[in-house]
């Protein structure tokens, strides 16, 4: 019976495991192309005017340069809109002594009962944008990123038949402590599942859209009884039958670090989030991980009974995983060409930590299975549906 288990999990895992490196290659094949674009000049850049909408609840770390890097922007015309839920955020003084003059403040209230802050906040600055802006831009108070950052995002939508554009986070621990490290492996995972398809999710932290096809996507109807609101933008965008690109040269800096316990429980937050709001992903993460972590150990166990297709089957899942990490790690370098000091000391991490964040995805998958309730920013959320949450006015 165990060599029978053997075979029903290796097989799978080692099939998985040779297109995970397949995929991976493609991924890192797209952001070489992508990056190499921006040594050719252009004599006519897209620079439509924009609004940069920016949500904030308390101090994120690092937070006065994260402002700094948004109200720096090189682009022509573009409006910096800080949203907050109180005037007497903490955020708000942060960004009156960093940016001074350069944004408006918009304060959205108290949210309805049955709404998330971020999304409540999102609406209320949409509804204040200026006029004459042609593109909505989103972005996170936790991220920063570089000068040039808005004009990357923004110009593939040129192409009218798109959708909207999206980047994603990279975790810079500041110090190469286990857990920021791993955290950072273990976000690297989702932002190398993004292709050169136009069928990527969208991420909130980065993403732009024309303000034509916001409105016509009905966003704001899509958005409202949600936490999510990149999910929900995605799923608007869908049904209107238009994609979103990756945009590899707009991704954006986190910087900090996390004990175990604030990293696990950002971990499950996000795969919670996930399950509720795209269960065509979760699922088959989860049924993946279960397939691979299962065959790795029934491998060690044949191992030990002497059989070597044991060893076989563990060399192949292992390797095929460090090396898609190592990958990914080395996208990194390229993307991030004024954080190579950061990577050249800790870059070796995604190639050999890969095997412990696999465990860490299975652990926060079961976990994310177990509930529907986050803690997000001061509140908890119980996520009863797409459209429907609840909200308990205070979080642990």
């Amino acid at each position: 019976m165990p060599e029978v288990l053997f075979w029903i999990f290796a097989v799978p895992a080692v099939l998985a495991a040779l297109v995970s490196v397949k995929n991976g290659r493609a991924y890192l094949e797209y952001v070489q192309e992508r990056m190499a674009r921006l040594d050719e000049p252009d004599p006519d850049p897209y620079t439509p005017k924009a609004t940069l909408i920016l949500p904030v609840k308390g101090i994120d770390h690092d937070l006065a340069a994260n402002l700094r890097s948004l109200g720096t922007q090189n682009y022509p015309d573009y409006e910096l809109i800080v949203v907050c839920r109180d005037e007497a955020d903490p955020a708000v003084s942060a960004a009156r002594l960093t940016l001074g003059e350069n944004f408006r403040l918009v304060v959205s209230g108290e949210p309805p009962a049955g709404a998330g802050e971020k999304v409540h906040n999102l609406i209320a600055a949409v509804g204040a944008a200026r006029r004459e802006s042609e593109v909505f831009v989103f972005a996170d108070s936790d991220g920063q990123v570089r000068a040039d950052w808005l004009r990357r995002l923004v110009a593939p939508l040129e192409e009218e038949a798109l959708g909207a554009t999206t980047a994603f986070r990279w975790h810079f621990p500041e110090k190469a402590d286990f857990w920021p490290l791993l955290r950072s492996v273990w976000d690297s995972t989702i932002a190398g599942s993004m292709s050169a398809k136009d069928k990527n999710f969208a991420w909130g932290g980065g993403m732009a859209i024309h303000r034509e096809v916001f409105d016509s996507a009905r966003v704001v109807d899509f958005w409202r009884g949600t936490v999510s609101d990149d999910c929900r933008l995605r799923e608007a965008l869908q049904a209107a039958g238009r994609g979103i690109r990756f945009v590899p040269e707009a991704m954006v800096a986190t910087t900090g670090q996390c004990s175990a316990r604030e990293f696990l429980r950002w971990a499950a937050r996000q795969l919670v989030i996930t399950r509720v709001y795209r269960f065509d992903l979760w699922l088959p993460a989860f049924i993946g991980h279960v397939v691979y972590c299962a065959a790795m150990l029934l491998s060690l166990v044949q191992l030990a009974a002497g059989n070597l297709l044991g060893l076989a089957v563990l060399v192949i899942v292992l390797v095929s995983g460090m090396a898609k990490g190592g990958m990914r790690g080395y996208a990194a370098a390229l993307m991030f060409p004024d954080r190579e000091d950061r990577l050249a000391a800790y870059g070796w991490a995604y190639f050999w930590m890969t095997p412990i964040a696999t465990w860490v995805w299975l652990y926060s998958l079961v976990r994310s299975s177990l509930t529907r309730r986050i803690a997000w920013r001061g509140y908890v959320y119980e996520l009863n549906g797409k459209d429907k949450i609840e909200r308990v006015d205070s979080a642990p």
